[in-house]
């Protein structure tokens, strides 16, 4: 998404959060009985059922965060940084729980030609991390986004457990899902259409984002990841193929590896898959 497309969606859905909260304080008033009321006591339900998302169901959970180990040996932490894949990285000490800085992609390039990289260098050129709860609704964590001049944020439990990481492209996502279809995403690359309609599927594909590209509906309750809901089911990491049902689909591992799926190829019993 471009600089220009994102900044009209974000005030956009500002505006949006802005109209939830006079909303709630509308309906707190009390109501004279010669007023008339065009919603009557209904919630505004767009607006309604996007303040009910937590933060929490589209997070990257902490298993598959990418951070920097800044107590590990400089050989380690320059081989860390040259297989990065994401645009920000926390850094934590000998544990994710120790999340002490943030560093962006662009520091990157400066750091790798450096004699003295290590944890100190790495911190020198990072952000302070930003936690917030798991419950925090996304129309709000939007507006506290705009608030702190940030883009991503560090989840954490009530006992201030690192749960996952979120930013603000997720919320951007996952609200414009909730729009509709809108072109400008383009097509997911976690979900592949194969040569017989079945699918080739991500295991890190979040649940939500699965339901909302291909019509189904996988439960979200529980694990928020294919990945989790996988190995969630079967109580171990498969080492071998191996096919399950949920409702009326139909999982099938590909790949596992590293202590997750990678790779799965799914279908809806008795219905051919959208081409």
């Amino acid at each position: 998404m471009n600089t220009f497309a994102s900044g009209l969606l974000l005030g956009l859905l500002l505006a949006l959060a802005a109209a939830l909260a006079v909303h709630s304080l509308s309906r707190k008033r009390p109501q004279r009985s010669d007023e008339v009321s065009a919603q009557g006591d209904r919630p505004v339900p767009f607006l309604h059922a996007l303040q009910q998302i937590s933060i929490k169901a589209i997070m990257l959970p902490r298993s598959e965060i990418q951070g920097i180990d800044i107590d590990a040996a400089p050989a380690q932490i320059l081989e860390q940084l040259q297989h990065a894949t994401h645009t920000r990285l926390p850094l934590y000490r000998g544990d994710i729980n120790n999340i002490e800085g943030l560093l962006h992609v662009r520091q990157i390039t400066q750091l790798l030609g450096r004699d003295d990289l290590d944890g100190a260098a790495l911190l020198g050129a990072s952000k302070q991390p930003y936690f917030i709860p798991e419950s925090t609704p996304l129309l709000t964590q939007l507006v506290n986004f705009q608030k702190e001049k940030r883009r991503i944020a560090i989840v954490v439990d009530e006992y201030g457990e690192v749960l996952g990481l979120v930013s603000l492209e997720d919320i951007f996502e996952e609200l414009v899902g909730e729009f509709g279809n809108i072109d400008e995403l383009g097509p997911n690359p976690a979900i592949q259409t194969e040569e017989d309609g079945r699918y080739r599927l991500d295991g890190s594909l979040h649940l939500r984002e699965l339901n909302r590209a291909l019509g189904w509906q996988l439960p979200c309750d529980g694990p928020k990841t294919l990945n989790g809901l996988i190995t969630e089911a079967l109580e171990q990491i498969p080492d071998t193929p191996v096919c399950l049902k949920i409702g009326p689909y139909r999982l099938e591992t590909v790949e596992a590896r590293d202590n997750r799926v990678h790779q799965v190829r799914a279908w809806r019993a008795g219905q051919a898959a959208k081409i």
